[in-house]
């Protein structure tokens, strides 16, 4: 059986409090630094299908380099969008938290109660 997983930035407090929130439910979750490891344009699709989300729903569009790579351009297509997150991690939304084939964000982090 495939771990839980976090995409987890240390620095991010939500990301931290998600991770002890799972560590408090009994999860030892497998932890993936996405700013070292960053996940590829096909890991991504099928994160944004297990959250049903879009490109830009799982984009942190108040991060600089959204406004420089003109992502709020809307002729843009989702695999561009998708691209973008691959070349710039930190455009990522954290933590995402995958149980299975169920995947959450941890915004807030008790949100990823739902999927355990």
């Amino acid at each position: 059986m495939k771990p839980t997983l976090i995409y987890h930035n240390p620095r991010c407090s939500k990301s931290r409090q998600t991770l002890e929130l799972l560590k408090q439910q009994g999860v030892e979750p497998q932890i993936v630094e996405y700013l070292k490891e960053t996940p590829n344009a096909k890991e991504l699709e099928n994160i944004l299908k297990m959250l049903g989300m879009e490109p830009r729903d799982l984009m942190r569009r108040k991060e600089t380099e959204y406004k420089e790579l003109g992502l709020d351009n809307p002729d843009l297509d989702r695999n561009t969008l998708i691209q973008a997150m691959v070349e710039h991690p930190k455009l990522i939304e954290r933590p995402i938290v995958i149980n299975k084939d169920r995947a959450a964000l941890g915004r807030p982090p008790e949100s990823v109660l739902e999927i355990l």
